[in-house]
């Protein structure tokens, strides 16, 4: 059985986040855009800025579009294109992905091939685990797939709500695939739910809003949506709550 020592990883949207998580002590980071749409693909420059920077590990979210993990033909191949030049890279960790049928099973096809494109590469599902019909039955999957950890709630909102799930994830997975916990953690809880599922790894984002450094702000133009305050706020990784939650996470047991 491998062995999974624990880590914490941290979600970020840019190469500033990832700065902030590993000067805050993170462990791992997971590379995004949008988190507003629960991550989608970075473009091709974050990737290689992020490549400069780091001084921790980093996985790559290769997620075409937000919505459900249903994709069509021409969206998979993209991913496949995506995970393929990633790995030539060489230097980064690994892929986050994910791939479902219609009827809510992992998608053994699509996921095996995915993992066989990323190479040397770690291989995470994200939480598309957590929009199956079946837990069990999707950890068995993702176990036949090769696939290195799950990311999962608990098939809940949040990780408090799920840690009786979580807790079984972990038992069904029997260190055959690593358990990284998520859901809205945070310093106040974080050792609550190692303590009740004891997880593998365990992330989150920890993220803070702060205001545009713009002086105009033309209040008849949106770039989209209807919020326009929201166009003038950009969320960025808040150092000081990466590092309190670490510490609170790594004293739990």
């Amino acid at each position: 059985m491998p062995e999974f020592p624990f880590k914490i990883e941290i979600c970020v949207e840019n190469t500033d986040g990832l700065v902030a998580a590993q000067n805050a002590g993170a462990d791992r980071a997971e590379l995004c855009a949008s988190l507003l749409e629960g991550g989608l693909t970075p473009s091709w420059g974050m990737i290689l800025e992020a490549r400069r920077v780091a001084t921790i590990p980093f996985h790559v979210i290769v997620r075409p579009r937000g919505g459900d993990f249903l994709y069509t033909d021409i969206e998979y191949a993209a991913m496949l294109a995506d995970v393929a030049a990633i790995r030539d890279l060489g230097d980064v960790a690994g892929v986050v992905i994910g791939c479902l049928t219609a009827d809510g099973k992992i998608d053994e096809t699509r996921t095996r091939a995915l993992v066989e494109a990323a190479g040397a590469m770690a291989v995470t599902c994200h939480r598309a685990f957590d929009m199956t019909d079946d837990y069990a039955e999707a950890i068995e999957a993702l176990v036949r797939c090769g696939v290195t950890r799950v990311l999962t709630s608990g098939q809940h909102d949040t990780a408090v709500a799920g840690k009786d799930v979580l807790a079984d994830t972990v038992r069904l997975a029997a260190d055959r695939i690593a358990v990284m916990a998520c859901g809205e953690l945070d310093a106040d809880n974080i050792a609550e739910v190692r303590r009740a599922a004891r997880p593998h790894e365990m992330h989150f984002a920890a993220g803070k809003l702060v205001p545009s450094g713009m002086t105009y702000r033309n209040p008849r133009v949106g770039m989209g949506g209807d919020d326009l305050d929201r166009e003038y706020t950009h969320t960025l990784t808040d150092e000081a709550a990466v590092r309190a939650t670490c510490e609170a996470a790594r004293a739990a047991l």
